[in-house]
């Protein structure tokens, strides 16, 4: 029997998280200078309403999988939101539940402070992960814009 553990992040995990967050990147055929490494990383461990969080799942002992979430204000609420930025499972291990873990573990970390809007995106290729998210959430119909 498998067992899934999330947790938040810690210094300890640095290599993990770097690996973990590589292959994130990877993924989405994107790579970012080792200052941006240097700077997340700090921000994750630095005190703040609206400085980014993390969660590391692991399976069995080893590190699997990633999110990275962070709180952010609204003019449609009092409360704040949750943007669920990252979200990475390692590819041997989909299926097995590591993906759903994370997300309800900031589900959770959210309700605990009253915040009850968690959202993320995703590219519309992928497939296999939108799988996942149209069974735990339901999908808006927004489009994303972005002026680069």
């Amino acid at each position: 029997m498998t067992e899934i553990t999330v947790r938040p992040l810690a210094q300890s995990d640095h290599a993990d998280w770097r690996r973990l967050w590589t292959d994130y990147l990877t993924f989405y055929e994107t790579k970012l200078p080792e200052e941006v490494y240097v700077v997340t990383w700090k921000r994750l461990f630095t005190a703040g309403e609206f400085e980014p969080k993390g969660f590391i799942a692991t399976l069995d002992g080893k590190a699997v999988g990633l999110t990275h979430y962070l709180y952010h204000r609204s003019c449609w609420a009092e409360q704040n939101n949750c943007y669920l930025q990252d979200l990475f499972a390692d590819p041997d291990v989909r299926g097995k539940g590591i993906g759903a873990a994370l997300i309800e573990a900031v589900k959770q970390e959210a309700a605990g402070i009253g915040v009850k809007n968690v959202y993320w995106m995703t590219h519309e290729t992928n497939a296999t992960a939108r799988k996942l998210y149209d069974h735990v959430a339901r999908r808006t119909g927004f489009i994303e814009y972005d002026l680069l």
